[in-house]
């Protein structure tokens, strides 16, 4: 392996990190600004009603998610285990 095969197979890893970390991100995200919303409208100041939203939200998210993020992982895993024997 030379040193463009690392900085690519280094890039791909980072791109994967990014894109199986996005879902459940975006799902705390979303639903933390939502109950924010909400709980400035009726002047509720819980703090763990945010927590358990976006806890179960996360939770939902992997769970919708779980056979492509599965299976993403699995092509990556197996890619990097078949260049393994190309190291000198």
């Amino acid at each position: 392996m030379d040193v463009a095969e690392v900085i690519h197979f280094t890039s791909q890893t980072l791109i994967l990190v990014m894109m199986l970390s996005m879902p459940p991100i975006l799902a705390a995200a979303i639903v933390g600004t939502l109950v924010s919303l909400i709980q400035a409208l009726t002047q509720i100041q819980e703090q763990t009603l945010g927590f358990v939203a976006k806890l179960i939200a996360v939770i939902m998210a992997l769970f919708a998610t779980a056979s492509w993020l599965g299976s993403e992982l699995y092509s990556f895993a197996e890619m990097t285990f078949d260049k393994i024997p190309l190291i000198p």
